[in-house]
This record gives structure tokens, C-alpha cells and sequence, in this order.
């Protein structure tokens, strides 16, 4: 069976470390990059045996998993995000991969099953969301040109985990609004190094139209309470980049 390093980029994740190291004891090799956290996550690694953990500023998704790809030992790389799990099924699936013989797949995209919470998120625009997380490390790369729900660059076939990711990515409506202010503000400066600017319609019909498709068209209103609160926190994403967009904006004047 081939080797497997599991790779994971963190910041300010203390509350999930534990449970993260524990889901990840089948694989070879973990490789944690943190963002020079300030909750004593980089700590709390430094004393878990077999992690092999680093620090480095973070610029952007891709620019910081670049970098942690180039730190494993070995060929398949398995990324997870630190709130999320690899299911007992999926764990036995990725196994079944990696003791495969004369297979040209080097890449599988992963479907999720989210939560908000203890919740579980099957609509709101997330039942088709997937992204890939199991891959050959010298067949692929970080898209640099994707700050924000980066692309993954793959020269060879793809296939698709038939197991879905456990994605805690939501602990309450706090986490969600901070983390969607992340990516707004990420996505703004990107938007900024492109000369665009910010006006009316951008700055308020587009954050109106993010609720309704979240809400309405993928359903969010089946998830009940769930649903609201996500499309809300969707449309301030989109609010808040074109307001940082703004700000970027009067800086050249």
C-alpha cells in the first residue's frame, strides 16, 4: 500500500487540534502549517507526537498549501481543513485507494455533509459542493490565481470519493460571520489588484441577490433556521467585500 501524508493548515484552531490529530492516526505522515496563531494551537502541536508542524505567514489558501505540499514525504497527498473528519467508511475507501495497482487517477474530489453546529446542512447551496482532497502531490498544484476557494491544478485523470468529508465548518453564527469577513476581505484585495471598483449595484443588489439564490433557488428555506442564517451570512460575504473594496479603493486617491 502506498504512503499517505495528511496535510492540514491552521490558525487559531486549539478547540478542534485533538479530535483532528485523532481522526488522522491512519495516515503515514501529518503536516500542520499554522498562521502564527495566537489561541496556543502552535503549541498544542509542538507537544503531539508524530506532527510534523510549521509556521508561516499567511498570505492565501493557495500560496499556504503550496507550501505545505512541499513539506510531505510522500506522493498522495490527503488535505483536510481542521474542522473537518474523514468518516469511517471514507477512511476505508481512501485505504482501498491507496492499495490499488496500475489505476491513472491521480486526483478525487470529496462531496461533504456540512454542519452548523450539531445541525446538519443539506441544502442552502452546499448539496453540490465538492473539492478535491485526495491527490497525487507531483501531478498537482495550487491555482495562485484563486485566493479564495481555491482551484486545484491537476495534470492527469480525476475521479470522485464515493464517501462524503464531515465538514463542522459552522460552530455558531459568530464563527461563520468572521470567516465569511476572511474571504470578503480576501476577495476584495484580489478584486483591487485587478482595477475594479465598487458602486451601487455591487455594494447592494448583488448582497440581495446572494440571499435569495442561497435561500431560495439552492433551497437554503429547507434547512429552516440553518437555511436564514446562511444566506444572511452569504450575503454580508458579498456586502462586506465590495464595502473592504471601497476602502481599498480611496486608499489610491
Amino acid at each position: 500500500m502506498e504512503k499517505l501524508s495528511a496535510i492540514v493548515i491552521t490558525k487559531n484552531e486549539i478547540i478542534n487540534i485533538d479530535g483532528l490529530i485523532d481522526n488522522l492516526e491512519f495516515a503515514d505522515e501529518i503536516i500542520v502549517v499554522d498562521s502564527f496563531s495566537t489561541d496556543g494551537t502552535y503549541e498544542k502541536l509542538k507537544t503531539i507526537d508524530d506532527v510534523k508542524v510549521f509556521q508561516k505567514e499567511f498570505k492565501n489558501f493557495p500560496d499556504q498549501k503550496n507550501y505545505a505540499m512541499g513539506l510531505a514525504s510522500h506522493d498522495w497527498i490527503l488535505f483536510i481543513d481542521a474542522d473537518e473528519r474523514v468518516t469511517p467508511d471514507l477512511n476505508e475507501e481512501i485505504k482501498s485507494i491507496l492499495n490499488q495497482e496500475g489505476s491513472d487517477i491521480v486526483a478525487y474530489n470529496a462531496h461533504f455533509q456540512y454542519y452548523f453546529g450539531k445541525t446538519p446542512v443539506n441544502y442552502s447551496g452546499f448539496q453540490s459542493a465538492k473539492s478535491f482532497r485526495l491527490f497525487r502531490n507531483s501531478c498537482c498544484e495550487y491555482d495562485m490565481a484563486r485566493p479564495v476557494h481555491e482551484n486545484l491544478i491537476v495534470i492527469g485523470r480525476t475521479g470522485l470519493l464515493k464517501n462524503r468529508i464531515a465538514h463542522f465548518s459552522f460552530r455558531d453564527f459568530d464563527h461563520y460571520k468572521e470567516k465569511m469577513r476572511l474571504y470578503a476581505h480576501l476577495k476584495a484585495r484580489q478584486l483591487h489588484e485587478k482595477g475594479q471598483r465598487s458602486n451601487f449595484f455591487k455594494a447592494y443588489i448583488k448582497p440581495l441577490y446572494r440571499f435569495i439564490n442561497h435561500y431560495i433557488m439552492r433551497l437554503g428555506i429547507l434547512d429552516g433556521k440553518v437555511g436564514y442564517d446562511i444566506s444572511i451570512l452569504n450575503a454580508y460575504e458579498v456586502k462586506e467585500r465590495y464595502r473592504e473594496l471601497k476602502r481599498l479603493n480611496s486608499l489610491n486617491k
